[in-house]
């Protein structure tokens, strides 16, 4: 057998319903790439940069170890193939593609010399750690140094296999270069530290210091967070508001009685978290929070997520599912946009409420429901009762207990406790010293007006963390429309002395209210006043195909 003629087939043997796979006579697993790259991730959090690469590496150095053992005596033609086939093994088993670089190209210290393409250790290294300043390919280079030590070195003169360019820390391709242990200068010390266990001798104490040291992080997170929020709620709102710790007081109250709650408040407000409040601090806090929001799910759709179907109820029900009502027995169902729910839908829903059983599409069969509901809405639904939109049956069996959120711009006092908040949290996902908002950012924060209000506030601060270049965000760190900077949109095609036309200002106007919900559709039509049908004519006319 030639070594180029070797395949995944004449190495993989399997049952075909399942149970032991055999590659190249070992036992061998499917493992999914994400899997591993979650270890990774955890790794490198508990045990830092080094400890992590020389577990890996001796991972990968122990499996090309064993892959050489294992492939010894295939049948090839050529003895010597055996000793070149572990690129071919790697490429076989899905981990990278291999491609030699032709002896003329070589390092001249070189045994081996190959460029990966597709490395899934890169890949996921990039996905979940960002770019590294390093190669990252540890269990690649670890499988290659192990398949080559014992296919070419001694235990006195292993082979080590390092990465001279890693798409992993930036690079277009990843490029191994493999020399005898002997031949390597200070740049493999780390893999020799590694498979000589000098590396992970340490590792325990390593994990000690740096509980250590995340404890003290906490703790002076812990004291920050106090001085910036002193009064943060237990529930995790921040309410230091008149408004906001009236909205958390009546959701306690609201909490201790099992009927059903309506919130009502602009996009972003926090709506959505005060629901939680209601669920978290009530009886049937142990059961399921179940979100669903009404003005996302196409009305032809909604009743199949809220009641269930029946398998063959219509076309492409293949199988019998479980609607959110009955998803969401012994918690809440929190039932988020409720002003766009259609008027035959209200009629159903009001029947749940009413019958406290529901029936799934396709069924004459009554099923129980144990959920408790709790509404949300942007929409005047007194105003929408008054135009025909929406039953008042339905209203009133929603709104026992009715919470208003006021939009941000009426909570002045919210704002920098929470932008404070959030850049803890941006601090964490960009790794950046970001300890404290300069007072000229402040004080633009506070006079801005928030027609996103919380949501575009956290997006705001994110974005502003992305930029900063010092520890303290700066005014200009800032999106340009809370500085006062942003030029509209179209301004650019309207020539001096004359005027935008009515198309280009409605144009301007949708689009930065999509902006402000994250292109979110139905929300953005929720809050322009019209249908999201409506919103979807528009931007085909705004951006024809």
């Amino acid at each position: 057998m030639r070594l180029d003629d070797l395949r995944l087939s004449d190495l993989l043997k399997f049952p075909p319903d399942g149970g032991v796979i055999r590659f190249a006579d070992r036992r061998a697993l499917i493992v999914d790439a994400d899997a591993l790259g979650t270890l990774r991730h955890e790794l490198v959090d508990l045990l830092g940069f080094g400890a992590a690469r020389a577990i890996l590496t001796r991972m990968g150095f122990a499996h090309g170890w064993h892959t050489a053992g294992a492939n010894r005596e295939l049948p090839f033609t050529d003895p010597q193939d055996w000793r070149r086939a572990g690129g071919r093994f790697h490429r076989l088993q899905g981990q990278v593609d291999f491609r030699p670089v032709p002896p003329e190209d070589r390092d001249p210290l070189a045994l081996a010399e190959a460029l990966w393409p597709d490395s899934y250790e890169a890949e996921q290294h990039l996905q979940l750690l960002g770019r590294s300043t390093e190669p990252v390919c540890w269990t690649l280079c670890g499988f290659a140094s192990g398949y080559l030590s014992r296919a070419f070195g001694s235990r006195d003169d292993p082979v080590f296999c390092l990465e001279s360019r890693c798409v992993g820390k930036g690079d277009a391709v990843c490029r191994m270069v493999a020399r005898r242990a002997s031949e390597w200068g200070p740049e493999a010390a780390h893999l020799a530290d590694a498979l000589n266990h000098r590396h992970l001798d340490h590792v325990l104490d390593f994990a000690a210091e740096a509980l250590r040291s995340t404890e003290a992080k906490l703790e002076r997170s812990r004291r920050a967070l106090a001085r910036a929020v002193p009064d943060t709620d237990p529930s995790g709102c921040i309410a230091f508001s008149e408004p906001m710790k009236r909205a958390l007081g009546l959701a306690r109250q609201a909490a201790a009685v099992d009927v059903p709650v309506l919130i009502e408040g602009e996009s972003g407000a926090g709506k959505e978290r005060l629901a939680r409040v209601v669920h978290d601090e009530s009886p049937r806090a142990a059961g399921p929070f179940v979100p669903v929001n009404a003005g996302a799910i196409a009305g032809t759709l909604l009743e199949s997520e809220l009641f269930g179907h029946k398998r063959g109820a219509f076309t492409g029900a293949d199988r019998d599912r479980v609607g959110l009502f009955e998803a969401a027995s012994g918690g809440t169902l929190f039932l988020d946009e409720m002003g766009e729910l259609p008027l035959d839908v209200q009629v159903k829903l009001l029947r749940v409420l009413q019958e406290g059983e529901v029936r799934r599409l396709g069924e004459n069969v009554a099923r129980s429901i144990d959920a408790r509901i709790v509404a949300a809405t942007n929409r005047d639904l007194e105003a929408a009762i008054a135009a025909g939109r929406f039953r008042d049956d339905l209203f009133y069996r929603l709104a026992v207990v009715r919470i208003r959120v006021a939009p941000l711009r009426e909570r002045k006092d919210d704002i920098l406790p929470l932008a404070r908040h959030f850049l803890g949290l941006a601090r964490e996902r960009t790794r950046k010293r970001l300890h404290d908002i300069a007072p000229a950012a402040a004080n633009r924060l506070l006079a801005y007006g928030w027609p996103g209000n919380v949501r575009e506030l956290q997006n705001a601060i994110l974005r502003a963390a992305v930029v900063a270049e010092h520890g303290t965000l700066e005014e200009t760190d800032l999106p340009e429309e809370l500085r006062g900077t942003a030029v509209p949109r179209r301004a650019a095609a309207t020539a001096p002395g004359t005027f935008a036309t009515l198309e280009e200002v409605e144009r301007a106007h949708v689009e930065r209210v999509l902006d402000a919900h994250e292109g979110h559709r139905a929300a953005a039509a929720k809050a322009l006043g019209i249908s999201p049908a409506t919103l979807y004519r528009k931007l085909r006319r705004f951006h024809p195909k």
